[in-house]
């Protein structure tokens, strides 16, 4: 930790998210965060330095008195961002990375190098994650399961159970209260994108790490590359090995933005999420529209989570066509307003056909059906919203 003091554990989201990883700011004679760029670092003395190399390679943070020594080691701007993330999501530490998939990838490592190479993981979840399980490129072995059959498919050698909620993209629930009492022993990683720590908090309900593709909300304009682990201290000196030895580590300007994105994520998170069900409800009642999918609607939350484990419904959602594929890739390609484009969380709304790219390397089984489209609702009215998708589906 970087502060010589913490937020009071009584602070709210709201003012967390203003200043969390701030609280030294004061003491340092300045109003918002420094951001250090450099690649290497003075080093006191050769003991000295050489200490402070073996505690941040093998996962420990700098000694007293000691140095930073290199940049893919550790850094003070990522390192304040990593602070104020573990703060919002109630995490004991945080560990960024240069993309959400650096992140996911770090912990199925972390899990293997201990001789838990099995991974129970419940679909849907984000197509880069599946592609990552499927092939074993990572030498890991995975099990497919629903949340009721996770403690079945549990093995002595499984070393995470992997779920997203709300899932992409089809926007699923998943009780993460009842899915962590199943796991047992065995950690529960939670992919916490599409929700963020200002609706959900993973480990309040037995997760032991939380992902983020940072790329998405806590950016939230569109223009950093980022991913980020919220977990127990023991599991982050578990991770920060991984990402010394494989340079993954947040570029320190990129978790500047970060930082700086945190403090209107609340205010974003829930205009988002207002015009979200609005937009929901609109595309019921279109003729052309088969099924929306969203939290907010209450065929979609059988569990009834949204209110007790998720605070709101968010701000993606997904609907099919009844004309099947052709009419989605019509109605895709014909936003004006709305962007055709890959990614979401941003302050822009985007529109995009998950069969076709973002779960294109799923298995045929579990890809997403070719009429689905989903969409990431931004900052924009609503009414105009309405009206682009009105002339997209005509």
């Amino acid at each position: 930790m970087l502060s010589a003091q913490s937020l009071s554990a009584q602070t709210r989201g709201d003012t967390r998210a203003v200043h969390a990883g701030r609280t030294d700011l004061r003491g340092l004679g300045v109003h918002v965060p420094p951001i250090d760029l450099s690649t290497t670092n003075p080093l006191p003395g050769v003991g000295t330095g050489g200490d402070s190399y073996e505690a941040l390679a093998t996962g420990g943070l700098i000694p007293e008195g000691g140095s930073a020594v290199y940049q893919r080691l550790w850094n003070p701007t990522t390192a304040r961002f990593e602070e104020a993330l573990a703060e919002l999501e109630g995490a004991e530490a945080a560990v960024a990375f240069a993309s959400g998939m650096a992140a996911i990838s770090a912990c199925l490592l972390a899990a293997r190098a201990e001789g838990k190479g099995h991974v129970v993981a419940v679909r849907p979840l984000y197509g880069g994650t599946d592609h990552l399980l499927a092939t074993g490129l990572l030498g890991t072995e995975v099990t497919w399961a629903t949340a009721e059959e996770v403690d079945a498919a549990i093995r002595p050698d499984t070393g995470l159970v992997i779920v997203e909620t709300p899932a992409n993209p089809t926007l699923e629930l998943v009780d993460l209260g009842a899915l962590a009492a199943r796991c047992g022993d065995v950690p529960l990683l939670v992919d916490n994108t599409f929700a963020t720590p200002v609706l959900q908090q993973p480990i309040r309900h037995g997760a032991t790490i939380v992902v983020h593709s940072a790329t998405k909300y806590l950016g939230g304009h569109g223009d950093v590359l980022a991913g980020v682990v919220a977990t127990s201290d023991a599991w982050a000196q578990k991770i920060r090995p991984v990402r010394a030895v494989t340079g993954g580590i947040l570029h320190p300007l990129s978790a500047y933005l970060l930082h700086r994105g945190l403090q209107t994520l609340p205010l974003r998170v829930r205009h988002q999420s207002e015009g979200a069900g609005k937009l929901a409800l609109w595309l019921s009642d279109q003729p052309s529209v088969e099924r929306v999918y969203y939290p907010g609607l209450p065929d979609c939350d059988p569990l009834g989570l949204i209110g007790t484990q998720q605070s709101l419904p968010g701000s993606v959602l997904a609907f099919s066509l009844r004309d099947g594929f052709d009419a989605a890739a019509r109605a895709a390609e014909r936003c004006r307003l709305i962007t055709h484009a890959v990614s979401l969380g941003g302050v822009d709304t985007l529109i995009q056909h998950p069969a076709s790219l973002t779960h294109r390397p799923v298995a045929p089984e579990a890809r997403p059906h070719p009429s689905l489209l989903r969409v990431s609702v931004g900052l924009e009215d609503v009414e105009d919203l309405y009206e682009d998708l009105a002339q997209a589906l005509a």
